[in-house]
């Protein structure tokens, strides 16, 4: 039961990792990266599709994208899902594929960037503090119907707070290299 109840803590908190992951990778660093496409759905036929389902994607130049739809009456329709997420970016099409041109970050831009990667990481780390709350409440109630002893419940608790605090390091780490990656010129 405990070991079950370790691996199931371990497991929610990677969980936060992998979504702030995907989170950072969609926040602009004045390069190009696919990433960036994530969020953007395009109405095809009806359907809400994400845009990687419509076109090849490609990195011809550090700073520019180049999407190649498979049907080119989506080109008007990928144009405007791009206009309205909000990346800032302009795309421009010669009638077979989009280029959008990455801009350079002007350093107002770099710290308002930095400043949600930080907030993003303050809201994972919150994330993987209550998963620790939720698995050391589950540990009580182990304790409460009596399955495990008092000194098994400290000692889980202490194993507990390891997992957070390495999971707690990921987070701080994944930041500090967003950051960088943002604020490098």
């Amino acid at each position: 039961m405990i070991q079950e109840l370790r691996k199931k803590t371990s497991d929610r908190m990677q969980g936060a990792i992998d979504a702030l992951k995907k989170e950072f990778a969609g926040i602009r660093t004045g390069r190009a990266s696919m990433a960036l496409l994530d969020g953007i759905v395009v109405d095809y036929y009806g359907t809400p599709t994400p845009v990687q389902q419509l076109a090849s994607l490609s990195i011809p130049e550090s700073r520019q994208l180049v999407i190649n739809p498979w049907e080119h009456r989506l080109i008007p329709e990928i144009e405007k899902a791009i206009m309205k997420s909000d990346l800032g970016l302009t795309p421009m099409n010669d009638g077979k594929v989009i280029r959008i041109n990455i801009p350079v970050l002007t350093e107002e831009r770099r710290k308002q960037l930095v400043k949600l990667v930080k907030k993003r990481a303050e809201e994972s780390k919150i994330a993987v503090r209550n998963i620790r709350r939720d698995s050391n409440e589950g540990l009580k109630k182990l304790e409460k119907e009596e399955h495990i002893s008092e000194d098994e419940v400290k000692k889980e608790h202490d194993e507990i707070q390891k997992i957070t605090d390495s999971f707690i390091k990921k987070v701080d780490e994944l930041a500090e290299h967003k950051e960088n990656e943002i604020m490098e010129v």
